[in-house]
């Protein structure tokens, strides 16, 4: 089940070739993102950085990460 609302996270991983993320979860969850779900327009970030981002249903049930903005 997904919370409802924006959850918060820390950018565990991030390969700028292929616009793919994964953020770990305060709740220890790791979801994965995209770079066009970066919030700020910019197609980078960084490792390490604060963020939160909202949850949907992706492959499989899988939850991926969109709205991913620098908290």
């Amino acid at each position: 089940m997904s919370p409802r609302g924006p959850v918060r996270g820390v950018v565990r991983h991030f390969d700028a070739s292929e616009g793919l993320g994964e953020i770990e979860l305060d709740d220890g969850r790791v979801v994965s993102f995209h770079a066009t779900q970066l919030g700020d327009g910019s197609r980078s970030i960084a490792i390490g950085a604060a963020v939160t981002a909202e949850l949907v249903a992706w492959h499989r049930g899988q939850l991926e990460a969109t709205s991913v903005t620098v908290a």
